[in-house]
């Protein structure tokens, strides 16, 4: 089954990503993916830029409504998802606990409803 990694990331870990490779979150970063690529599970996922250039759109009776920034302020920032194929949630959690910014922010897990995408292509 396929899921999404969504990564909540300290600001100050979001920092290091500017310092150099050898930065010890980026190492650890490097090691994870190459890791999640080995066991064949890796499927896609891109790092996000800084939440300061998100914008959050709504639309309430036919009007759109954008905000800049995120939706909800938060100490923790989405710094990135990766979308990885696991044959249990468990096994997708003991992957996400080995997360680097798990040690420090958060990572949240869902299953992706790939049976949706599926009504959606035939639309």
């Amino acid at each position: 089954m396929r899921y999404v990694m969504l990564i909540y990331e300290t600001p100050a870990d979001f920092a290091s990503r500017a310092l150099t490779e050898s930065e010890p979150y980026i190492a650890a970063w490097r090691a994870y993916h190459r890791a999640l690529v080995a066991a064949g599970a890796y499927v896609a996922g891109a790092p996000l830029k800084a939440a300061s250039t998100a914008t959050t759109i709504r639309t309430k009776g036919g009007l759109r409504h954008v905000q800049d920034g995120p939706f909800a302020e938060s100490k923790d920032q989405l710094g990135g998802i990766a979308i990885v194929d696991f044959e249990s949630l468990d096994a997708a959690l003991d992957w996400a606990a080995r997360c680097p910014a798990a040690a420090t922010g958060a990572v949240e897990v869902r299953p992706m409803d790939v049976s949706y995408l599926e009504i959606v292509a035939r639309a």
